[in-house]
């Protein structure tokens, strides 16, 4: 009851205050009609709207007041909204350049409501197609195209092929886009010259699509992998590599397998090692000696580090193998598959342990299948080259499982068959197109026997040595190969036992005899590899 009877008394007291305020109301707009000599309606319009002006008045001197507190801390959402909205606003009033804005906008590369403005781009004929230079708008970047840019090339009427995308160094938004006017490599590019290979930063690989010099910033501590089917010109794209090295690289050792018997036999006479053979077991030997050497290498650096000294710098050395899937393959016997099994594993530890002790590898296949080179191996090369092949499954094998998923990626499937040494350059995780240099014979001999003049040079200069004393003695009897009992008495040997004086004569010489149908002996080639080594 108690609570009721205050509900009540409430309800009271709140009706006596509106009918006051009714009242104060009804005086002031009675006071204001007297003053101004207006009937009630106006005399009530016009409280209400000064009223209503007042309130408005009010809220804009806090809303002013409130800013003025928050200095400079306006929410940089608000500032970029509008500076996007001004932009859009900007971009509408300016004219489109309509086959850029409907390419890029249908490919995604731009927002369906943003445009290629007709005043940020720029058209030229080029002497291979037509070069857009162009900026995306604000809120894109170059790497928008160029996740699309198959689409993009598609939407222009062209194929990726056709198609070629530099990046800007002034911002990210500007995009440089070459167009073909004809498939790439329709017409050949003239090789290029001693000067344009010596003046190349790195080691060039071939020309791109618009003629330009392209390949790798060096050799040293890295590994090359090439594929294509047989024909594509794999071998012809190598020769052009070793030639650009030998006339640039450098003092470097070079070691060559030639699995094709013949197709790296023009480099034979500058060669370290040179073997023309299909046998795994000499594919095993030379990888036996490469990761002794590195080993070797090794234990001299750590030696260097732990003396507190400045690590060494060694010589080069690349090791390239022609028609390397054969030396992979076995007999399907357990001797074979064991050595298959040793072979993996030792070529693995060499394309991935050697290459700080700056021994590199390429190795070249015609069989890019799944089972062709093991995946443990493939999977250590940081360079990949991929010529005409068959199909996207195949190219997966020679540029990786994931190549298909990288930026911007060229399917090698897609190469004309018929246009030789045509390749997919994949290299820090960018792909570009090249065509290898077809040098004519009589120059890369004439580079072979330049190279081999001044290796002859410096065994000449090398002081005096039991090793140079047997190559010159060679040499002057004009043979290639010397018996053990005939070398080491002319070295100063004098053992009657044939065991011993083998021995004394390898520890003499630092290289082990051969055992030919003629007998033990030396062969003048490695004894020269020797001198150059040891140079």
């Amino acid at each position: 009851m108690g609570k009721k009877k205050q509900q009540e008394q409430d309800a009271y007291g709140q009706a006596a205050g509106a009918i006051g305020g009714l009242a104060i109301v009804f005086g002031v707009l009675a006071a204001i009609k007297d003053r101004l000599g207006l009937s009630w309606p106006a005399t009530v319009l016009l409280t209400v709207g000064v009223l209503v002006a007042l309130g408005y008045l009010a809220w804009r001197i806090r809303t002013a007041v409130r800013r003025l507190m928050a200095g400079e801390a306006r929410p940089a959402a608000v500032l970029q909204q509008e500076a996007s909205e001004a932009a859009l606003e900007e971009a509408d009033a300016a004219p489109a350049h309509p086959e850029l804005t409907a390419a890029l906008a249908t490919a995604g590369a731009i927002g369906r409501d943003q445009v290629i403005r007709a005043d940020e781009v720029k058209v030229t004929d080029v002497q291979t197609g037509t070069l857009y230079d162009f900026l995306v708008p604000i809120g894109r970047t170059y790497e928008d195209v160029e996740k699309r840019l198959g689409t993009v090339a598609g939407n222009l009427g062209v194929t990726r092929l056709h198609t070629k995308l530099e990046r800007s160094r002034d911002t990210e938004r500007r995009v440089r886009l070459l167009k073909l006017h004809e498939p790439p490599f329709t017409r050949p590019f003239p090789v290029p010259t001693r000067q344009e290979i010596e003046a190349f930063r790195g080691v060039p690989l071939g020309h791109d699509v618009t003629g330009k010099l392209v390949g790798l910033e060096t050799f040293d501590r890295a590994s090359l992998l090439v594929a294509g089917m047989t024909q594509m010109g794999k071998t012809t794209l190598i020769n052009g590599v070793i030639t650009c090295l030998l006339i640039a690289y450098g003092d470097f050792e070079l070691y060559l397998l030639d699995g094709k018997f013949c197709g790296l036999t023009r480099f034979s006479k500058v060669a370290t090692r040179y073997e023309s053979s299909d046998d795994p077991a000499v594919f095993e030997d030379i990888l036996d000696e490469l990761n002794a050497r590195s080993d070797s290498r090794y234990a001299r650096m750590k030696e260097a580090i732990e003396n507190r000294r400045r690590p060494p710098a060694f010589k080069p050395v690349i090791f390239i193998v022609d028609e390397a899937a054969d030396f992979f393959a076995h007999d399907e016997s357990k001797e074979g598959r064991e050595q298959a099994r040793r072979i993996a594993g030792k070529a693995r530890s060499l394309v991935s342990k050697s290459l700080e002790s700056s021994i590199s590898t390429v190795l070249m296949t015609q069989r890019p299948s799944d089972n062709a080179i093991p995946v443990i191996v493939r999977d250590q090369f940081m360079y990949r080259a991929c010529l005409y092949v068959a199909s996207s499954g195949t190219a997966k094998v020679a540029l990786g499982d994931t190549y298909f998923d990288t930026v911007a990626p060229i399917n090698p499937a897609l190469l004309d068959p018929n246009i030789k040494g045509q390749a997919v350059l994949f290299a820090h995780g960018s792909s570009t197109l090249v065509r290898g240099f077809d040098f004519k014979d009589e120059f890369i001999w004439s580079v072979v026997d330049e190279v081999q003049a001044r290796q002859q040079e410096v065994i000449q200069s090398a002081p005096v040595s039991p090793l140079i004393q047997a190559i010159e003695l060679m040499q002057s009897k004009g043979i290639d190969f010397m018996l053990t009992a005939d070398l080491a008495p002319a070295l100063g040997i004098a053992e009657d036992d044939a065991t011993e004086r083998g021995k004394k004569l390898a520890k003499l010489l630092g290289v082990q005899a051969d055992r030919t149908a003629q007998g033990r002996g030396y062969k003048l080639t490695e004894l020269l590899t020797a001198a150059r080594r040891a140079a």
